[in-house]
């Protein structure tokens, strides 16, 4: 990483960074583990690393043995606790569930999703979840989920990659950015859903739509508020630099998108139990009106404004990432792709649009899902602060308001939960004796969260992502472009774990 690319660093790291080159040349370390140095704490380590920072945090955790405490300058006051231990996961998300609250703090990083249900603790959080639930358990979601899935394949991602296969040529030389057309489907479909509007950003002609592309920036930027003081990163807002002035601007492309399709008024008939804003606004002047809700919106409006975005943050990024992860580990394990096709063609003998129900048949292809899921989940952190002190199983003790960072990317990637074989792709290791899926907890595989806050569209996700994969892998060949010329493919460093520099493959038609 280029440091004078990120100025919101170089701000405030310059000294850190001419301690840690003095003192690098003299030692060179053996371990993973950063030295807490006088004044700069261990923020040479961070520095060092920070074009890598999953990986790096993994490390440390594997050779810690799951927790670490980063020691930065006292003037900042951010000493953080990280953790990747089962058993501290289930003790915060579950056993101790109400001592850990997002808190002000989380808001305050968050603050682009506003009252939305990623920000929200106690009553509004419980409304958030329980108007979502019963969307999602409506008798005719899966139909809706269904025709909206196929929709897109059929007038989106068909047309799109056999349009770039045309445009390959004799010379074969047209790429694919997998990742991309990922992205555009899953905004479209989010959008449908939740907006009751298709932007058709996933079209033949790949039309560049601001509030789209808004995800990828702020994002990033996202993830360096875990790690800056708050006084720096609100002094680059407000002189609108670096990752920042982008995070300002996808903020600006998210309202320019929304507001304007928030209608003012809502039909009063049938349609309003299967219109999710509808729902939404109908929960939340009812809550309001019997006075037991506190929000930080100030009007209907913003709070619709503010459900629609959070649910768009899950619905595009983390079911795309999914997708994009899957098909790269395919690449590099090419007999898991014999194995997707094998059991296509024994449960559906010939190719045809499969049902939500009729997707639960596709056992291997689940597995596959899950192995993407386990070494890159798309929310790769969780932040967490509890409101009193508490001492963890680990044996670490935790301050009231201390901020703990609980990795979900090192979690999958532990030889003491996974074993031996952790780092590897195989979908077999969720597949029970008897042929069935293989249950693991939440704490053990938090690629959904855990506890009370485990992800309702969980099944919605597995549905749609086993729809996009079956079509892609049945209908295309897929070579993937990395190395010699092509850049490795690594994890952003951002909060969702997308490819830092896409997913390119060349496509062909299989016979």
């Amino acid at each position: 990483m280029a440091i004078f690319e990120y100025p919101e660093i170089f701000l405030f790291l310059l000294p850190a960074m001419i301690l840690f080159l003095v003192w690098r040349t003299k030692t060179q370390k053996k371990t993973s583990l950063p030295t807490n140095w006088p004044l700069v704490g261990m923020l040479p380590g961070i520095l060092q690393n920070s074009h890598r920072i999953h990986d790096y945090a993994t490390d440390i955790l594997s050779e810690s043995g799951g927790t670490f405490q980063f020691k930065f300058p006292g003037v900042f006051n951010m000493d953080m606790l990280v953790t990747c231990d089962p058993a501290n996961i289930h003790h915060i998300f579950s056993r101790n569930f109400s001592n850990y609250p997002k808190g002000p703090e989380f808001r305050k990083i968050f603050e682009i999703l506003g009252d939305g249900i990623f920000n929200a603790d106690f009553e509004l959080w419980e409304l958030h979840r329980r108007t979502t639930l019963a969307f999602l358990n409506h008798t005719k979601f899966y139909s809706l989920l269904e025709s909206s899935v196929w929709g897109k394949v059929g007038t989106g991602l068909l047309p799109v990659l056999d349009d770039l296969i045309a445009k390959q040529g004799a010379n074969n030389s047209h790429e694919v950015d997998l990742q991309d057309v990922f992205q555009r489907l899953t905004f479209d479909n989010i959008c449908k859903l939740v907006l009751d509007y298709d932007p058709c950003s996933l079209s033949v002609d790949m039309p560049y739509i601001p509030s789209e592309k808004a995800f990828n920036d702020a994002v990033e930027a996202l993830l360096y508020r875990h790690v800056l003081p708050e006084s720096v990163w609100k002094l680059l807002k407000w002189l609108e630099l670096g990752k920042e002035k982008k995070l300002v601007e996808a903020w600006k492309a998210f309202d320019d998108f929304i507001y304007p399709l928030i209608p003012s008024t809502f039909e009063g008939d049938k349609r309003d139990d299967h219109n999710m804003l509808a729902c939404f606004r109908k929960a939340y002047e009812e809550k309001l009106s019997n006075k037991g809700l506190s929000t930080s919106t100030t009007t209907t409006r913003d709070f619709l404004r503010d459900t629609a975005l959070s649910l768009m943050f899950a619905g595009r990024d983390t079911t795309s990432t999914c997708l994009t992860w899957l098909f790269w580990l395919i690449a590099k394990n090419p007999s898991t792709e014999t194995k997707i096709l094998e059991e296509i063609e024994i449960e559906f003998k010939k190719w045809r649009l499969f049902s939500v129900e009729e997707s639960r048949r596709l056992i291997y292809l689940h597995g596959a899902l899950c192995e993407s899921l386990r070494l890159f989940p798309p929310v790769a952190l969780e932040h967490k602060a509890p409101i009193q002190p508490d001492n963890l199983p680990s044996g670490d003790y935790v301050k009231s308001n201390a901020k703990v960072i609980v990795s979900f990317y090192s979690t999958g990637r532990m030889e003491s939960v996974w074993g031996k074989d952790c780092l590897e792709f195989k979908p077999e290791r969720w597949i029970s004796a008897s042929g069935g899926i293989k249950h693991e907890p939440s704490y053990k595989f938090p690629a959904f969260n855990a506890g009370p806050r485990t992800c309702l569209g969980k099944e919605m996700a597995f549905a749609q992502m086993k729809m996009v994969a079956a079509t892609i892998i049945y209908r295309y060949k897929i070579e993937l472009l990395e190395g010699g010329g092509y850049p490795v493919v690594s994890p952003r460093d951002s909060i969702i774990l997308q490819a830092k520099h896409g997913l390119k493959v060349r496509l062909s038609r299989r016979n």
